[in-house]
């Protein structure tokens, strides 16, 4: 499948709207619950994900859809379908740092084709398809402000600049940084901006080694992927998505240049 601009424009548009939704819960008190895997729930997650069901539904009809949040009632042909993430870093939406996004990600045959994650507190949007490149837009006419996206390649004796979450997995990441053999230095960001830092080149490398979903990663390791980087699983291969697999995500490393020594830094 391949997306046309206006339909890239499309899930764009749908991204904003839903962070409208996300901000003005934003801009008040927040009550949050936890669901039944212990990890909090907003009404901000479900208005977000009520707007990009419905939009979705509407101008992409027919193709099936998975959220963190809901599911298409249908089983459809689920060999292509949109997986997403309405709010992507609850834990940073709390906090209110502003670093959680909107994620939409259209996956074809276990890869995904086409990413958008909209950081709605920060007005950065970051989109992408295969055939159309990956792009950066900003504030509210972000499709008349954009920028191409392109890692970093790097060079022998380059500082790497190692990504990684302000919530997650710091002993994990604390025994990993201690054995990479190479200069680097720290740069801590929330939910899947991680992999965007990456791809706008002020980040190299993101090694994650708790868990996350799958609606967590696909629309942002397609933005990667686009602008030239990759993200392996612990085989060397690239991280892949389906309604059949599991929801968890094996381990991964985000790579902003190819050509990175992928077994030695891992």
């Amino acid at each position: 499948m391949q997306l046309t601009r206006e339909q890239l424009a499309n899930l764009c548009d749908i991204a904003s709207e839903a962070g409208r939704e996300i901000m003005d819960v934003y801009g008040g008190a927040i009550e949050s619950w936890q669901k039944d895997d212990k990890s909090p729930l907003t009404q901000a997650d479900l208005r977000a994900d009520a707007v990009i069901r419905r939009r979705l539904e509407s101008e992409f009809a027919g193709i099936f859809i998975l959220s963190e949040e809901s599911v298409s009632a249908a089983s459809g042909d689920q060999r292509v379908f949109f997986l997403v993430d309405p709010l992507d870093g609850t834990k940073e939406f709390l906090k209110r740092n502003g670093e959680f996004t909107v994620n939409i990600a259209l996956i074809e045959d276990g890869r995904a084709i086409a990413g958008v994650v909209y950081a709605p507190a920060l007005d950065e949007m970051f989109f992408c398809a295969a055939g159309l490149g990956a792009w950066k837009g900003l504030g509210a006419n972000y499709q008349a402000n954009v920028q191409a996206l392109h890692t970093r390649i790097t060079k022998p004796g380059d500082t790497l600049r190692v990504i990684g979450s302000r919530s997650h997995g710091a002993d994990a990441l604390d025994v990993w940084l201690k054995g990479l053999n190479r200069p680097h230095e720290f740069v801590a960001a929330g939910s899947s901006l991680k992999f965007c830092r990456i791809a706008e080149g002020a980040a190299d490398v993101y090694p994650r080694h708790g868990p996350t979903s799958q609606w967590d990663t696909a629309a942002a390791q397609a933005v990667l992927e686009q602008a030239g980087g990759r993200v392996l699983n612990p085989a060397g291969e690239p991280l892949r998505y389906g309604v059949e697999l599991p929801v968890l995500n094996t381990y991964f490393i985000a790579l902003g240049d190819p050509a990175l020594d992928y077994p030695a830094l891992t």
